[in-house]
């Protein structure tokens, strides 16, 4: 029946999804309902209650663990169910991932390969790897065991979710951020997305070797980061943003006060410095809603020498270009878009949200002379995420802002469906470079030259 493999968390989501079908396969050829597992872990569960007189506390895991161990034996001893020391241990590790953990999908968040955990309904759960989405085996029995999950996840987070509230956005205790849409929100049933991030952060080393970015790139973007230059991280949804701006945070001097402001917290700071503020929902009465503007006015309180907003969507674009324009150089941000042109656009729009009757002119002056840099990420057909635009942002000409492109990527192929290309400099220096000697920045020559030009 079953190999002798080691424990759950230790292997891979193939490994487990088929230890699942196999368990279901022996369900089947043993007669009568109590070989399914599913009926294991209910005889478990009724135990479970009445020992605790429903009063089930899961914050008391060892304790949970233990007497679910207990219950277990039980069962299989009450209905004279014989398993393998191997077979009981993982049907056991089943049992107690459905009561104690988040069920069906405990393998997949343990598994380190993947990058994001999609549910689409009881009967349809996918995965992103690599940057490539593919269909799992991997089912719930039933909308009500999906529900009972969703419970587990939001309830210890004091977050609910039901038809008065079928929308939430948490953040797990691991750091793993959480959305959750149910019926009538979702027609095919609930809705889980699961972003996962790595336990230990990227490095620039990590970035080079994937070929987000290249060596030069990185030593510019390090030189930006200590000569205090205003930057936004863009790209669309998956591209690698977030991932971006952990890394480059790592370049500001320890010495210096950072304050974060996000949606969901992400960000992992190296740096001791660091205050963290984090947007706070409304109640279930509507009230109590602390929204990421009303944080960034209160941060510009708090005396931080470098402001950092892991992603302006709404009107809080409008602070973020006034913090930039009144001594809080070397701000950071991350925004939704198509390309660094698009990016300021969204800006224009972002401000024009902030509810405040500005001419668009002024927006553009606003945002030409607060962003000084835009670095810009996609993610290529083959799932990977690149660096392929970096753009200055060099001022205004009459109406219009006017850039210019620092470092473009160009693709020259696929090939074993991987994307070939390279990101080379454009051989144009940046406005802002009489920054770098200011500040005493070095950079060696050939981070500004071209292909082109080192060939001729």
């Amino acid at each position: 029946m079953f190999t002798n493999r080691p424990a759950f968390n230790n292997r891979s989501t193939e490994a487990l999804t088929d230890e699942f079908s196999m368990i279901a396969e022996t369900a089947t050829r043993v007669e009568g309902p109590s070989a399914d597992v599913y009926y294991i872990r209910d005889s478990v569960q009724r135990k479970l209650l009445a020992e605790t007189e429903g009063e089930v506390e899961l914050s008391h895991i060892p304790q949970m663990r233990q007497m679910i161990e207990t219950f277990f034996n039980q069962v299989l001893a009450d209905e004279n169910l014989l398993y393998t020391r191997s077979d009981r241990a993982q049907l056991l590790d089943w049992v107690l991932a459905d009561i104690l953990g988040y069920g069906p999908l405990e393998p997949l968040l343990m598994d380190d390969t993947i990058t994001e955990v999609m549910v689409n309904g009881p009967g349809k759960v996918y995965i992103e790897r690599r940057g490539l989405i593919e269909k799992t085996d991997i089912t719930f029995e039933n909308e009500d065991h999906l529900r009972r999950v969703i419970d587990r996840i939001v309830s210890p987070l004091g977050r609910r979710v039901d038809e008065s509230s079928p929308m939430v956005d948490a953040r797990l205790p691991n750091g793993f951020r959480v959305n959750v849409t149910i019926p009538p929100l979702a027609i095919d049933g609930p809705s889980i997305t699961i972003r996962k991030f790595a336990q230990s952060p990227y490095t620039v080393q990590d970035l080079i070797a994937n070929g987000t970015l290249t060596s030069h790139l990185a030593a510019f973007l390090k030189a930006c980061i200590e000569a205090r230059i205003n930057m936004v991280i863009s790209g669309g949804t998956g591209t690698g943003k977030t991932t971006l701006l952990n890394v480059v945070t790592a370049f500001i001097p320890s010495q210096e006060r950072i304050v974060t402001i996000e949606d969901t917290a992400e960000l992992k700071i190296k740096q001791e410095h660091v205050v963290r503020l984090e947007y706070r929902p409304p109640n279930v009465e509507g009230k109590g809603e602390v929204t990421i503007r009303r944080l960034l006015i209160n941060a510009l309180r708090m005396r931080p020498d470098r402001i950092i907003v892991g992603e302006a969507r709404g009107g809080e674009a409008l602070d973020m270009l006034q913090a930039m324009n009144t001594g809080h150089d070397g701000s950071l941000t991350t925004i939704h878009s198509n390309s660094p042109r698009d990016t300021l656009r969204r800006i224009e729009t972002m401000v024009l949200m902030a509810g405040m009757e500005l001419p668009l002119h002024a927006i553009r002056e606003q945002i030409a002379s607060a962003i000084e840099l835009v670095v810009h990420l996609d993610r290529m057909r083959d799932g990977t995420r690149k660096v392929v635009k970096v753009s200055e942002v060099q001022g205004m000409e009459g109406k219009s802002v006017v850039m210019q492109d620092l470092f473009l990527y160009k693709q020259t192929g696929m090939q074993s469906g991987r994307v070939i290309g390279s990101l080379n400099s454009t051989g144009l220096r940046p406005k802002f470079v009489d920054k770098f000697a200011e500040n005493n920045i070095e950079l060696p020559e050939e981070v500004f030259s071209s292909p082109d030009s080192s060939m001729s």
